[in-house]
């Protein structure tokens, strides 16, 4: 079940058999089903949790019942609600699987112990947070300065995957404009083609 992890941890650090064993024992591996939650709004956040198959999402409702979604995550992605792991306040987050998933989990105790036994594993946390916060930044920047339709196309270029895994309505979400809204810009690319 760690394989994925493994592959993904080596693309910034080079980890020995013996560290990446010990580095094990800190996760928590957990099988969610389809629409089943590893977080939900209001609960503290306790883990990260690392995808190893599967995909999820994070979402807010707003006051009008609104779904607003902020991250998708297949294979290789990192998901949580960062804000409430660090602080240990209430999350504003759901966090739901979108399909059968495969996850491994990391509460913060085990980080700290973590990087203690495996030093190697605070610079791959430090580059991750740091590429975390440039994407981040990229979708705000992205979202307030390029039209929808721009910023969907940038979408389906940058995440082909998720687009064939999740329906239309989720996508306009992620891209904060109304289904419909999302199918005619659909329809106009198809045009266009």
């Amino acid at each position: 079940m760690y394989e994925r992890l493994q592959t993904h941890i080596a693309r910034l650090v080079d980890l020995t058999e013996s560290e990446f064993a010990q580095l094990k024992t800190f996760f928590i591996p957990k099988k969610l089903r389809r629409k089943q939650y590893i977080l939900q709004e209001g609960d503290l956040c306790k883990y990260i949790s690392f995808v190893e198959k599967g995909l999820l999402r994070t979402y807010t409702v707003d006051t009008k019942g609104t779904e607003h979604i902020v991250q998708f995550a297949p294979e290789g992605w990192w998901t949580s609600d960062m804000y409430s792991y660090l602080t240990g306040e209430r999350s504003q987050y759901n966090i739901e699987a979108l399909e059968d998933s495969e996850l491994l989990l990391l509460e913060r105790d085990n980080m700290e112990h973590m990087v203690e036994r495996v030093p190697k594993m605070e610079r791959f946390f430090r580059i991750m947070l740091q590429n975390n916060y440039i994407a981040t930044h990229r979708r705000v920047v992205s979202s307030l300065s390029q039209s929808a339709e721009e910023n969907y196309t940038e979408f389906v270029q940058r995440y082909p995957d998720i687009v064939q895994r999740v329906p239309q309505h989720m996508i306009a979400s992620y891209l904060g404009i109304t289904p419909a809204f999302l199918s005619r810009i659909r329809a106009r690319k198809h045009t266009d083609d």
